[in-house]
């Protein structure tokens, strides 16, 4: 459907009509975050409406649980959101252990813990690189990268994986750290801190950056509340809310959380949330290597029965992952596959006030406010 305008062209000449035009932006196009479809209807270079369409990655993740144990449960879970994905593994076996009333190991709690903002700051890091590539930047995402390369040989050390680590089991972790490797760990987590500053200084300072976010893609609080959307871009609109400090989990009732907001809610607010947020979670990780240095040896896990059975009842178990609130809703009739498991991710929510964000903004502007909601297809998709 288009709408017809009538509009002047000058003063003594004739009117002309002038119609909206309908662009579809994917779900194959280069600029989108992998497979989304945008329906966009333009008013010359205004953007009156937007429409995302999810679903082109859809693979029934939800389903797929009913028929997996608990044990496969994670390997489905671990990839929705694949730069997250031992913050994915989290929700699975924790709300596994609630029902079970498991107290896990606290040398396992503790390894968890530093393993998620590791994964944390990973997840960070492909988005501070990619984001200024977006709007025209090359150099960041070589910084970021190199970064990530660093983190990505802890992750791998430890689990045998570069994305998808497989390390969680329900009753603790896989098996215990190896030798030498936390000192390894606190080498690179001090040079990736002493590092940082090369992506800081290049884009922060940058006058072209800065004009093509500041003022941007304004978000505010209301619709941040509407949408539910959360994680790092709703606390770049003033949303003070962190599960970590607000609801812990994990070892995070003993550790200070520091939770980095801001209130402008602009494409600018959003990247400066990220960029800080790397440096608060990697003194989580300091932390938590102190801890771990402390504890003496002991078990990383609970000893598990051949036939793994929830007892019948449902919870719900959410944690702070890098994007967002992530949530797994377990219904079980004592089984060992679950009745129902219902997954809440943060991409989702994040990418539906695309529909409020888009609509008055020039289409230039658009590949600046979709790279600033940073969210993955897979995490909307499941």
């Amino acid at each position: 459907m288009t709408t017809t305008r009538t509009v002047g062209i000058g003063a003594g000449a004739k009117e002309l009509a002038t119609e909206d035009m309908i662009l579809n932006i994917g779900p194959q196009h280069p600029s989108t975050h992998g497979v989304l479809r945008l329906r966009l209807v333009l008013d010359g270079e205004r953007i009156s409406e937007a429409e995302p369409i999810i679903g082109y990655m859809h693979r029934g993740a939800e389903k797929l649980f009913e028929v997996r144990d608990f044990r496969q449960i994670i390997m489905l879970a671990n990839r929705h959101d694949w730069l997250s994905a031992f913050s994915n593994e989290l929700g699975v076996v924790l709300a596994a252990e609630r029902m079970l009333g498991m107290e896990v190991p606290e040398r396992a709690v503790w390894a968890r813990t530093l393993l998620a903002e590791l994964n944390r700051v990973l997840s960070h890091l492909m988005f501070l690189g990619s984001y200024p590539l977006e709007v025209g930047a090359i150099t960041p995402i070589f910084f970021a990268f190199r970064e990530r390369e660093e983190l990505q040989q802890v992750m791998e050390e430890i689990s045998g994986g570069r994305m998808h680590y497989m390390f969680n089991r329900v009753g603790g972790l896989k098996e215990d750290l190896p030798a030498g490797w936390l000192g390894r760990t606190r080498k690179t987590v001090h040079g990736v801190r002493a590092r940082m500053s090369n992506i800081a200084d290049l884009i922060m300072g940058n006058e072209i950056f800065r004009a093509r976010t500041r003022g941007v893609g304004m978000l505010s609080r209301e619709q941040i509340l509407q949408y539910g959307v959360s994680g790092p871009i709703a606390r770049a609109s003033g949303v003070d809310f962190d599960l970590r400090r607000d609801e812990p989990y994990l070892a995070y009732q003993e550790l200070d959380v520091r939770v980095v907001t801001r209130t402008e809610g602009d494409c600018l607010a959003r990247f400066e949330c990220l960029l800080d947020q790397v440096h608060a979670s990697l003194d989580l990780a300091d932390a938590c290597l102190d801890r771990l240095a402390e504890l003496p040896p002991g078990p990383i896990n609970v000893r598990l029965p051949k036939v793994l059975k929830v007892p019948e009842g449902h919870t719900y178990a959410w944690t702070e992952n890098p994007l967002g609130i992530n949530g797994y809703y377990l219904v079980s009739r004592g089984e060992k596959t679950p009745w129902r498991m219902k997954l809440r991710s943060a991409s989702y929510n994040n990418v539906q006030v695309l529909s409020e964000l888009l609509p008055g903004a020039l289409i230039a502007d658009m590949i600046a406010i979709l790279g600033s909601m940073f969210f993955v297809v897979g995490d909307v998709d499941r």
